[in-house]
């Protein structure tokens, strides 16, 4: 595993760390690595070329929120899918770390990540819990 990097802030809101753990080397196209969010860290929206998995290793209260609204809370052993170009962000909770391993298919020019504007203040706290 190579060593751990801290996110750009230009991509992610909070503290972020990115342990890469399979770069893109063909024949694979797989791209994966470990990412551990501070509580209130998040990434920026974006998309994926060809979708994206993340599979929730540590912490409670991860999230995925997609534009239609839609927040699924992530646990500890937590997977799920975000279809090719589905914008989305994603981060920890309020009062809680989150990790997750996200893997995703790199595209011939790089990984097919689409970055968008940050997650407002305003968006993030409407994905917390009651």
């Amino acid at each position: 595993m190579s060593k751990t990097a801290k996110s750009p802030d230009t991509l992610f809101t909070g503290d972020v760390y990115i342990n890469p753990v399979k770069a893109k080397s063909e024949p694979s196209r797989l791209i994966a690595s470990i990412v551990r969010f501070t509580p209130g860290a998040r990434t920026n929206w974006h998309s994926h070329a060809l979708g994206q998995t993340l599979h929730c290793t540590d912490g409670v209260g991860g999230l995925v929120v997609s534009r239609d609204g839609t927040v699924i809370r992530l646990t500890p052993g937590d997977t799920v899918w975000t279809p090719p170009g589905e914008e989305h962000w994603h981060g920890a909770g309020v009062d809680c770390m989150m990790s997750h391993l996200a893997m995703l298919e790199g595209v011939e020019d790089g990984d097919g990540t689409t970055w968008l504007e940050p997650v407002t203040d305003e968006q993030y706290a409407a994905a917390q819990p009651d």
